[in-house]
C-alpha cells in the first residue's frame, strides 16, 4: 500500500462488491484491534450485478472509481492502489481431497512439506471436480482450507517440526467459474487498482462472526446478501463447508415489484422502510399513489421468506454432513428482514434463541474512527475481507509454461509444482514414478519389494535449472520435462531365503549332507529363481524320497525303509532320518534266503568236485544242471565259490554262486545282463520259498511273524506299532540280543529285541 503518515503502515483497503451495494472500507490492524479510518458504500444505479456475479463490467468499474475517489478524500487525499476483494457465485462448489506423503523414513516436517502436501490435496479435489463437472463451464479454485492434519494416521492440529513417517491432510477446495474471477479483476483494474488479496465471502465473515475459539462447535454462518446467501459451517476447529445460494433480499424485491407495480428502487424502499413503520405511502408506474401498512407488506413476502429460509436450512444440513447445526449466525441486510431469524430457526427444528443475528455484539475488537458509521450485521463481511488480507495475500499471477500463458491465484507461497499443476501436469509427471512393486509370500507370510524411483521431472525456471519447491512470480518462464518411471521391482530367490545350509540325512548307514531347497508355487526352483507377482514360496525343511533319489542321482531301489518303515516317493525326510534301501540287483537280500536245503560245507564242494560223475550229460551244446543243484540256497562259504562257480555253464547259476560269494564273486560275473538273470532267479526261488511263523519279543512285548520263510529286523514293524515319523531323538536305537543290529540284520526265533529313541 502507498506510504501515509497519518496512520501506521500498512492500510488496507477493502471492497465489498454485492448485487445490491458497493461497500468500501479503510483500516489497519493494532495489536488485537482493527480501526476503521475511512468508509463509503455506494449503491448500484442499475442491475450491474445479479447474484454476486458483474453482469456490466464498465458499470460495475465506474461504480468502484468512485467509492475509491470518496475514500481517497476522506483519507486527505492519499492514493488507493491496492484493493482486497471477495467473490461469491451461485454456482460456487467445493470438494474434499486427501493428500498423502509417505517418508522412506522417519523425516522432520517442515512447511515445505506441509504446502506440498496441501497442494497434493487441492490436486485431488480438482480431480473430483472434473469428474463431476458434466457443464462447459471452466470452474476455477479461488481458495482452500486445511480441514485436518494426520501425523502417522492420527490426527494433529500442526504438522510443522513432527517426526514422521507418513502425513495427511484433508483440504476444502473452493471452485468458481473463472468468468466471475475474470469479471472482477477487470472490474477492478478499469478504477485503476490491483487486487491484492482475493477471498470468499462466506471466507471474510467468518473472520469477525465466528473467533477460533467458537469454531470447535458445530456453527453455521449465512451471510443473507441481496444476491446470494453465503454459508459457512465450523465444526472441530476447522471450517468444513461452503456453499451458496442465489437466493437473497433481492427475491423479496422482485415480489413487491410484480405486487405493486412498482420500479425496483421503490420497491427496496417499501422492503426495507415499510417494516419500520405503520404505513407507507408509494407510488405505482402509473402514477397512482397507494398506502399499506406494514402487516401488509409481511404479509406478501411471507411465502418468499418461508421458501428462502427453507432453502438455506436445506443446504446448511447438507453441507453438515445431513445432520442440523447447533447454532446460527446471521449477518448481511437479508438476515434483518422480520421473522427471517424465526423461520430458519423453525426449519432448522432448532430453539430460536440460536438463530441470532450477529453484528456489534462480534465486533468489539473493531474501533470505528469515523462518525456516522455503526457496527452493523452489514459491516461484518467488508471488515472481513480486510482482516484476510493479514492472513494471507492472494492475487492472481501470469507466467508461461513450456511455452504457455497459464494464470495463477496467488497466495504469496507459488512454487513451480503450482504452475505445473496449473498448466495440467499430474502427480505422476512430476515426482518420479516408481516401478512396479512386487508382491509374494514367504511360508505365508506377505512380503513386498518396492520398484525403483525414476528420475524427477527435468526444470528450468527462466534459464536455470531448479526444484518443484522453487518460488515464483509474474512473468517468469518454466520449461518441465516428464519425470521418469523406475524400473519394476525384481528379486532372486537366494535373495530373500537362506539356501546356504543343509539337511544332513543318513543314507545307508552314511550321512549325506544335501543342500536346502525351496518351493515356489508347489515346484522346487534353483537359487536363482526369479519370482514374479503373486508367486508362494516355502522353504522346505525336508526332502521327499522322489527328491533325495534325484539329488543322488539313483535310479529308485527295488525297496526303502525310512526310520524302518517302508517308504515312496513322497514319503517327507527330515533332518537326521535315516534311508535304507535295497537294490533290486541285490533282492536275493530281501528273499532272506528262504530254502530248506542243508548248507553246503566247503568240505562238501571238495568232494563234489572230486565226483567223475556229478548226475550231468554232456550235450554239444555245455552241461544241464541235474535237479539236486537246482538252488542254491544258503550262504555258503566263500573260499571254494570262485571254483564252484566256475563249474557253472547256465550263467544263471554263475551269477547266484557269485552272488552268494558276495560283491568280490559279483565283479567276476561277465554274463547276460543283471537284471534280465535276476528276474529269472527270483521267479524260480520264490516257487521253493515256505512261510513260518517266528515268535521274538519287542521291548518287552512278545509278538509273532507271519507271512514269510524268514526274517530280518524291519519286518517287527508289521506286528510292533512303533511311532518312526515323529522325531523324539537324535539316534534311533535298534538291538539284537544286546547287539546293535540294522534294518535288514536276520532275526531267530527268541530273540530279543529293543527298539527306542536315544538323545
Amino acid at each position: 500500500m502507498a506510504a501515509m503518515t497519518k496512520y501506521p503502515e500498512p492500510l488496507v483497503f477493502g471492497l465489498d462488491i454485492g448485487t445490491r451495494s458497493i461497500v468500501g472500507t479503510v483500516g489497519y490492524r493494532e495489536g488485537s484491534k482493527f480501526n476503521i479510518v475511512a468508509q463509503c458504500v455506494k449503491f448500484h444505479d442499475t442491475r450491474a450485478m445479479l447474484d454476486g456475479q458483474i453482469h456490466d463490467i464498465n458499470k460495475v468499474g465506474q461504480e468502484i472509481a468512485y467509492v475509491k475517489k470518496q475514500l481517497e478524500q476522506q483519507l486527505s487525499g492519499r492514493k488507493l492502489k491496492e484493493v482486497c476483494v471477495a467473490a461469491a457465485g451461485r454456482v460456487l462448489r467445493t470438494y474434499i481431497g486427501k493428500g498423502n506423503y509417505e517418508f522412506q523414513e522417519n523425516t522432520v516436517v517442515n512447511q515445505e512439506y506441509i504446502h506440498s502436501l496441501e497442494m497434493i490435496g487441492v490436486e485431488k479435489a480438482h480431480e473430483q471436480m472434473l469428474k463431476d463437472n458434466d457443464t462447459d463451464v471452466k470452474l476455477f479454485c479461488v481458495g482452500y482450507t486445511v480441514i485436518k492434519y494426520y501425523l502417522n494416521d492420527y490426527e494433529i492440529s500442526n504438522l510443522d517440526g513432527h517426526k514422521a513417517h507418513n502425513i495427511a491432510a484433508d483440504v476444502l477446495a473452493t471452485f468458481l467459474p473463472e468468468e466471475v474471477v475474470d469479471g472482477l479483476y477487470a472490474a477492478v483494474a478499469l478504477a485503476d487498482l490491483e487486487i491484492a488479496n482475493m477471498t470468499l465471502e462466506p471466507i471474510a465473515a467468518i473472520q469477525v462472526a465466528i473467533p477460533e475459539s467458537y469454531r470447535l462447535l458445530n456453527i453455521a454462518l449465512v451471510d443473507v446478501g441481496a444476491g446470494t446467501s453465503d454459508i459457512c459451517i465450523t465444526k472441530d476447529g476447522s471450517v468444513v463447508g461452503y456453499g451458496m445460494l442465489p437466493k437473497a433480499g433481492d427475491e423479496l424485491t422482485e415480489t413487491l415489484i410484480k405486487e405493486y407495480l412498482v420500479d425496483f428502487d421503490t420497491a427496496e424502499k417499501i422492503k426495507t422502510i415499510g417494516s419500520k413503520k405503520k404505513s407507507f405511502t408509494y407510488k405505482d408506474i402509473i402514477g397512482v399513489s397507494h398506502n399499506i401498512t406494514s402487516q401488509e407488506i409481511n404479509d406478501k413476502l411471507e411465502p418468499v421468506l418461508e421458501e428462502i429460509t427453507e432453502q438455506i436450512a436445506r443446504k446448511m444440513i447438507e453441507l453438515n454432513g445431513d445432520k442440523p447445526v447447533s447454532a446460527v449466525f446471521v449477518v448481511g441486510g437479508g438476515g434483518k428482514l422480520p421473522g427471517f431469524t424465526k423461520k430458519l430457526a423453525n426449519h432448522l427444528k432448532l430453539p430460536e434463541e440460536r438463530v441470532a443475528l450477529r453484528g456489534e455484539e462480534v465486533m468489539g475488537f473493531v474501533n470505528i474512527l469515523i462518525e456516522g458509521v455503526k457496527k452493523d450485521p452489514l459491516l461484518v463481511t467488508p471488515i472481513g475481507i480486510c482482516l484476510n488480507f493479514y492472513d494471507q495475500k492472494n492475487r492472481f499471477v501470469y507466467l508461461l509454461v513450456n511455452g504457455e500463458r497459464v494464470k495463477l491465484y496467488d497466495n504469496d507461497k507459488l512454487t513451480v509444482f503450482d504452475a505445473a499443476l496449473s498448466y495440467g501436469f499430474t502427480n505422476d509427471a512430476i515426482f518420479p514414478k516408481r516401478g512396479k512393486d512386487l508382491n509374494y509370500t514367504i511360508n505365508g507370510k506377505k512380503k513386498f519389494v518396492r520398484g525403483s524411483a525414476g528420475e524427477p521431472a527435468a526444470i528450468t525456471l527462466n534459464g536455470k535449472e531448479t526444484g518443484m519447491n522453487h518460488p515464483v512470480k509474474a512473468g517468469d518462464q518454466i520449461q518441465v520435462e516428464e519425470s521418469t518411471r523406475g524400473e519394476d521391482a525384481k528379486v532372486i530367490l537366494n535373495e530373500v531365503v537362506d539356501l546356504s545350509s543343509t539337511i544332513s540325512i543318513i543314507v545307508n548307514d552314511v550321512m549325506v549332507a544335501c543342500p536346502r531347497y525351496a518351493a515356489v508355487n508347489g515346484r522346487l526352483e534353483s537359487e536363482f529363481y526369479r519370482i514374479n507377482e503373486g508367486d508362494s514360496v516355502e522353504m522346505l525343511n525336508y526332502y521327499t524320497l522322489a527328491q533325495l533319489m534325484q539329488f543322488m542321482d539313483i535310479e529308485t531301489p527295488h525297496e526303502v525303509f525310512v526310520n524302518g518303515a517302508r517308504a515312496n516317493a513322497d514319503t517327507k525326510i527330515y533332518e537326521n532320518f535315516n534311508v535304507a534301501w535295497i537294490d533290486k540287483e541285490d533282492v536275493y537280500k530281501a528273499e532272506r534266503f528262504v530254502s530248506e536245503e542243508p548248507v553246503v560245507t566247503a568240505k562238501e564242494q571238495e568232494e563234489e568236485l572230486k565226483e567223475p560223475d556229478r548226475g550231468q550229460e554232456d550235450t554239444e551244446n555245455g552241461h544241464d544242471l541235474g535237479q539236486d543243484e537246482t538252488a542254491v540256497v544258503n550262504r555258503p562259504q566263500a573260499g571254494n565259490m570262485t571254483q564252484k562257480s566256475m563249474l557253472r555253464d547256465d550263467p544263471v547259476e554263475q551269477y547266484v554262486d557269485l552272488a552268494d560269494n558276495g560283491e568280490a564273486g559279483l565283479q567276476e560275473f561277465e554274463g547276460p545282463a543283471k537284471s534280465d538273470l535276476v528276474n529269472q532267479w527270483i521267479e524260480e526261488r520264490s516257487k521253493n520259498a515256505k512261510a513260518v511263523d517266528m515268535k521274538v519279543t519287542v521291548n518287552d512285548s512278545p509278538i509273532t511273524l507271519t507271512g514269510k520263510s524268514n526274517y530280518v529286523f524291519v519286518d517287527i514293524f508289521d506286528k510292533y506299532e512303533f511311532d518312526l515319523k515323529t522325531i523324539k531323538g537324535s539316534v534311533l536305537v535298534q538291538k539284537i540280543d544286546g547287539q546293535a543290529a540294522e534294518h535288514f540284520s536276520p532275526l531267530h526265533e527268541g530273540a530279543v529285541i529293543e527298539l527306542y529313541w536315544k538323545g
